[in-house]
């Protein structure tokens, strides 16, 4: 859009184009409005003239939004939320809140973090409800871009650094981040396994079978990666999206599993298992909470941040 089109641009356009996409509906878009829905095709066509796009088209009983209108809304609807919350601050009660937050986080994650928080809803913000999803990617961001979670939790060693490279060199981040703890992972099995005691050398480890806990289902890990940089490779036979089912199966077989030291003690199973340190170096693992940019100022999202690394400190702490 060239700067004399931006003068003329009447921004109330802007809200109709945002509610169109969210909801891709003229008419549901004109009922969260409150306008007609003439005003609202009225208001697309006016848009459609300035920008010189089509924006949407009917597909159906939906709307369908064309590459420039998917290309500029992500920018637009971050404009109007920071701009709303200017104008209209909507600061944030815990005592008097009632507003559900949503979280995404593996299962030894989820164990590490809840009980703290729960007892942070409990004390601070009774009304507030958590609803934590399955975490089943190293890479969340289009969970966060999509608004399928507030907040994402856990190890994303492809992502954090794209964000601290753009950081040191004062690009604009999407997305924020920050760490919590680092986690310690250690090889897991029966207590009365052939290997709970004795030599636990490399090529031992190499020759066991064993169990993968991989949120994608695919069958190599970070484990894998350290065992390839010293031209070594494991058996994996079983693959698992989650640290508590890996314990149970490791509980009654001869597979090696690797699970975060932390998450073995709130497993209830802890005494009849054997935690055996790793026979080869493995790069460090942090656990960092990630979330989209357009949270940053939100005086809720603030409050769920602080809360989760409280929870983070508690569980750690010791």
């Amino acid at each position: 859009m060239n700067p004399l089109n931006f003068r003329t641009l009447d921004l109330n356009l802007l809200r109709v184009f945002d509610e169109i996409m969210a909801e891709r509906s003229l008419t549901r878009a004109a009922r969260n409005l409150s306008l007609t829905q003439p005003a609202v095709s009225n208001a697309l066509r006016r848009l459609r003239e300035t920008l010189g796009d089509e924006l949407v088209q009917r597909s159906g009983q939906g709307m369908v939004p064309t590459p420039r209108a998917l290309a500029i809304w992500p920018t637009v609807r971050e404009a109007l939320q920071q701009l709303q919350q200017s104008l209209v601050p909507n600061e944030f009660v815990p005592a008097t809140a009632n507003s559900t937050f949503v979280l995404a986080m593996a299962d030894a994650t989820a164990a590490a973090l809840i009980p703290g928080l729960t007892d942070t809803l409990e004390h601070e913000a009774p009304g507030v409800a958590l609803r934590v999803l399955p975490l089943t990617t190293r890479d969340p961001r289009s969970l966060l871009d999509e608004e399928t979670c507030d907040l994402a939790v856990g190890y994303f060693p492809s992502v954090v650094p794209v964000l601290t490279a753009s950081a040191q060199s004062g690009a604009p981040l999407p997305f924020n981040f920050q760490r919590l703890y680092d986690g310690e992972y250690v090889c897991v099995m029966r207590k009365d396994h052939p290997l709970a005691s004795g030599p636990f050398t490399l090529n031992r480890y190499c020759a066991a079978r064993h169990l993968l806990v991989s949120f994608s289902g695919r069958a190599y890990g970070f484990i894998d990666e350290s065992l390839a940089a010293l031209g070594r490779e494991r058996r994996v036979v079983l693959t698992v999206n989650q640290f508590f089912t890996a314990g149970r199966v490791v509980l009654s077989s001869n597979l090696l599993t690797v699970l975060p030291r932390h998450f073995v003690r709130v497993t209830g199973i802890a005494d009849q298992l054997a935690l055996r340190p790793l026979p080869f170096d493995v790069a460090p693992v942090h656990v960092d909470a990630v979330w989209h940019r357009r949270s940053q100022q939100s005086s809720a999202h603030l409050w769920l941040r602080q809360a989760v690394t409280r929870a983070a400190d508690k569980a750690f702490s010791s």
